[in-house]
């Protein structure tokens, strides 16, 4: 049986940045790798269950859902034992859970609103592996891992858009542009050095790689390279903060 796998592949960094940051600022705990299967199983799990509202293939996308959906929710019953008010942060997921749903519904799975909606799901995973060691949501946490990843995958997404469906849109580039170097003057003022850095690969390929004849793939792979430019140097902030 062909596994049924989701489309978008940026939403793979989206899935272990935040969750192992967070880990790195709580604490490692045994019980974080179940929680991260079952994390992993619930994106599977949402990728066909956001298309059922589509109102096509219905016995499809259903059965799909389900393979993914009860192995998800055996291992995130883990975590869940161990910490119960953990539940919270899925509650907390389900407003952007629903825009998601509505531009799927709509046919309008790339808008913008869209991937923000993800981006902010994604990144109170962050919130929630830390929350699991610590019991409690610190500052850092806030700060090196939710905030972090949302400003850098919004980043991502205004690269990406520049670079293949607005490519032609030059009122597009230059929100991207500014928005890559407003961010990183803004840390640099505000004393974040080391966080600033971890956005400066964003910023020079995303002026130095505009118009350039990339093709998705090749995209994709600088985007690896980036997102893992970004984790190392927000985990090493995360490290020396402690």
């Amino acid at each position: 049986m062909k596994l049924f796998l989701p489309k978008q592949h940026g939403a793979w960094a989206m899935l272990i940045i935040p969750f192992w940051l967070g880990v790195i600022n709580g604490g490692f705990l045994w019980q974080h790798i179940p929680f991260f299967i079952g994390w992993l199983f619930l994106y599977l799990a949402t990728y066909p269950m956001l298309l059922l509202f589509k109102k096509k293939k219905i016995s499809f996308y259903t059965k799909w859902t389900l393979i993914y959906m009860v192995p998800a929710l055996l291992l995130l019953a883990i975590p869940l034992v161990v910490r119960p008010s953990i539940v919270y942060f899925g509650l907390l997921m389900m407003p952007f859970f629903m825009i998601n749903a509505y531009y799927t519904s709509k046919n309008q799975d790339r808008a913008f609103m869209n991937d923000i909606s993800a981006i902010f799901a994604f990144s109170i995973a962050g919130l929630a592996s830390s929350y699991l060691s610590q019991g409690e949501v610190t500052v850092t946490a806030i700060i090196f891992t939710f905030i972090t990843s949302v400003l850098f995958f919004i980043g991502c997404t205004f690269y990406v858009k520049s670079m293949i469906r607005e490519k032609k849109n030059t009122k597009f580039k230059w929100v991207s542009w500014a928005y890559h170097f407003l961010l990183v003057l803004v840390l640099i003022i505000g004393g974040f050095w080391i966080v600033a850095l971890a956005y400066i690969p964003s910023l020079l390929r995303a002026i130095l790689f505009y118009g350039k004849k990339l093709s998705p793939k090749q995209i994709g792979i600088y985007e690896i390279i980036n997102s893992c430019l970004f984790f190392i140097i927000i985990a090493i902030q995360i490290i020396l903060q402690k």
